[in-house]
């Protein structure tokens, strides 16, 4: 959904691919985010941007995130609206420092239904970076959100991990979960080495163990040209190392079947991992009932179905 890849000449949009992907993804019950709306960084422009004024690009950008968040409106759980805004600043040195909160003022006006996400790497990747650090993501978002006071914001972070430093990561993610906004790890992924595997594991660990973390996305598709960081299978598709601490973790992280009697007041309470759950309900006294439930969760677009007999 990228702009370069959706209009490559001034008014001649091709959403062709994304189309035929989102399409697919329906067809598999997989969750898509809508990546990306803009991308800062002046590399990954559309060509025929950078001989515009200012007046056109305001233009052209206004056409742009009404254009592809309409046609997708409703099929997606999240929108990047900005990426790597914290790195790179390709708009705002065109259209001046409010550029970012205006985009997302118009983000929510055209798809209030989903969070709104800023999407940046190492903000808990590496401590050593200092443009991308929590407190200047929460700097940047709290100037987002003054000017977009009632839209879903969601923190979204790129992950791509050299050696990770797991204190560091935890306590980044505690200073962002402080603003109770839901948090993805969107392109998780480890630099190539003899410790792949055993980085991925702890960082999946640690993300997953935390409690404002609500989504992680791999980048790790295959292609016959080779990995771009890392993979999860072999050119046959057979499991590497990596691909075997995802299905392991996932075996790990699912409940199993819980019965049990409620008690005298009606209750009945289990342990249980985060996720989607099918409560059967009896009493030998009633006929049978079904019912929705909507997690309270702004970012979680899943309902939880609940079939009962009372």
């Amino acid at each position: 959904m990228k702009w370069y890849s959706t209009e490559v000449s001034p008014g001649h949009e091709d959403y062709t691919s994304a189309d035929a992907l989102l399409s697919f993804a329906k067809q598999h019950n997989i969750a898509v985010r809508g990546h990306n709306v803009l991308w800062d960084d002046p590399k990954y422009q559309p060509g025929w941007l950078y001989s515009l004024s200012p007046a056109e690009l305001s233009s052209a950008v206004h056409k742009r995130i009404v254009s592809v968040m309409s046609r997708y409106r409703g099929q997606l759980i999240a929108w990047d609206v900005v990426n790597e805004n914290l790195h790179f600043s390709f708009f705002e040195s065109k259209l001046g420092d409010q550029a970012t909160p205006n985009f997302y003022r118009l983000a929510h006006a055209v798809d209030w239904s989903v969070p709104l996400f800023l999407n940046e790497y190492n903000t808990i990747e590496d401590s050593r970076d200092g443009a991308a650090t929590p407190a200047k993501y929460l700097q940047k978002l709290r100037q987002i959100q003054g000017l977009t006071r009632n839209a879903k914001m969601g923190i979204g972070l790129e992950s791509h991990f050299g050696t990770p430093n797991l204190a560091y990561m935890r306590a980044s993610l505690d200073t962002l979960g402080a603003t109770g906004l839901p948090i993805w790890l969107t392109e998780l992924d480890v630099l190539s080495g003899p410790n792949q595997a055993k980085y991925l594991e702890q960082i999946l660990m640690e993300a997953y163990s935390h409690p404002k973390v609500d989504g992680i996305v791999i980048w790790a598709a295959w292609k016959p040209q080779g990995c771009y960081r890392m993979c999860l299978t072999d050119n046959n598709f057979n499991n590497l190392a990596t691909g075997n601490v995802v299905d392991n973790l996932l075996r790990q992280w699912q409940s199993r079947a819980v019965s049990g009697l409620t008690d005298t007041r009606g209750f009945f309470e289990a342990t249980l991992f985060h996720g989607d759950y099918e409560i059967n309900i009896t009493h030998p006294s009633s006929s049978a009932h079904s019912f929705v439930v909507f997690s309270t969760n702004a970012s979680l677009q899943s309902p939880l179905t609940f079939q009962v007999s009372v």
